[in-house]
């Protein structure tokens, strides 16, 4: 099946310090982490990756890290037609001041996403958090961007958890879950039914299958065809330095048969999330994407942050 010209959903920039996870030594797993743009765009180079949003790589519990990245990745939207930004932004009271710092970039040229996780702590159900929370969705509302959320199983990533924001914000945000519900019962809830409800409904709901085991993908390919919607709501992400890009981009082209539902998830899906953010898509939104040979920032929105 030949290739559509690939675009990246999600990936990171910017290097880790050493930590002691789980109680072992101090290491750094993310051998292929990049710290300079020049690295970065060698790697979109390599690939031949169309398109990539990038967000600053987090994993280690100091939020100043993925806040200090912040302006690498404007930076590298700035300086590359290629790419678009994702700004690290947090929920927590003792991040409001960084994350004050962070949506005040959300004008920037090239800002596509915030993202949000509560992996470092918080709870979406937590009161202290709601004020946060409402003000982040309110400037992604506000600038048309995409918030992504980490979604994994258990604790406070969990899809239940993260379901909340779907039901709260997405009827006006594009809410994009990270890692397809993350692990076996965030699949089976997200597609066995949750994800393509919320789509029904209007929500502005999207996902990825980075991280995903190994059957979710031709699950849920099955129920785009057989459900009829949905087609427009996958994207490929390579998650790289967490995962990697041949490693997903082979095992979900090989999980989706369908060409036309491959061109969509790895290239047209982007182009209407990220490209087009003017209108958002009807439940069943049908066929084809125009595509843009000129990058990400050649929007045609009144919203056109590469001016």
């Amino acid at each position: 099946m030949p290739r559509p010209d690939v675009h990246d959903g999600h990936r990171h920039l910017g290097t880790l310090p050493a930590h002691a996870y789980y109680g072992g030594p101090a290491v750094v797993p993310t051998v292929g982490a990049r710290a300079t743009i020049a690295e970065l765009r060698a790697d979109l180079d390599h690939e031949g990756t169309a398109a990539a949003l990038v967000i600053p790589n987090y994993g280690v519990p100091d939020p100043a890290v993925p806040f200090g990245l912040n302006e690498l990745c404007v930076e590298a939207a700035q300086r590359d037609d290629r790419i678009l930004a994702g700004l690290w932004v947090s929920p927590r009271p003792a991040d409001a001041e960084a994350t004050d710092q962070a949506l005040a970039l959300a004008h920037e040229p090239g800002v596509a996403a915030l993202k949000l996780s509560f992996l470092p702590g918080g709870d979406v159900h937590d009161p202290a958090c709601r004020g946060a929370l409402d003000r982040i969705f309110a400037v992604a509302e506000a600038h048309d961007l995409v918030v992504h959320v980490h979604t994994s199983p258990g604790g406070p990533a969990d899809i239940d958890r993260m379901g909340r924001l779907v039901e709260d914000y997405a009827e006006r945000v594009a809410v994009h879950l990270v890692h397809l519900g993350g692990g076996v019962s965030g699949h089976i809830k997200l597609i066995g039914g949750r994800f393509f409800d919320w789509v029904a409904a209007g929500r502005r709901v999207y996902t990825d299958a980075s991280w995903a085991i190994g059957f979710a993908p031709r699950w849920f390919a099955a129920e785009v065809a057989r459900r009829g919607l949905g087609h427009d709501r996958l994207l490929f992400a390579s998650d790289e330095p967490w995962s990697d890009y041949p490693g997903e981009l082979s095992r979900l082209t090989a999980a989706i048969g369908d060409p036309e539902l491959a061109r969509r998830v790895l290239a047209e899906n982007f182009q209407d999330l990220y490209l087009r953010r003017g209108s958002a898509p009807t439940p069943a939104a049908a066929g084809s994407a125009a595509g843009s040979a000129a990058g990400p920032h050649a929007a045609t929105t009144p919203d056109d942050r590469a001016k």
